[in-house]
């Protein structure tokens, strides 16, 4: 693999900052107390958030829109099924 490729894979430039940091450490901090979708929902919606600027614009922030909403969803049925276990 060609290192110009290697980065593409390891530190694509869409996913760190001007400073440098990273999305994915952002995304280990913040989800690192979650699971299952609440994990991955929030994990995408981060993603999308850092990104949407230098990769799909408008198209990355409907996705933050779809899992937020994916999440919400989730959050309000699991909500439900606990009101009804007690």
């Amino acid at each position: 693999m060609y290192e110009s490729e290697d980065r593409m894979v390891s530190h694509p430039d869409h996913y760190i900052s001007e400073t440098g940091m990273e999305v994915i450490d952002v995304i280990e901090a913040f989800t690192s107390d979650l699971k299952g979708i609440e994990a991955a929902d929030t994990a995408n919606i981060i993603k999308y958030a850092c990104r949407w600027k230098k990769k799909n614009g408008i198209q990355d922030l409907e996705k933050i829109l779809w899992y937020a909403q994916h999440l919400i969803d989730h959050l309000k049925k699991t909500e439900k099924v606990e009101e009804e276990n007690k």
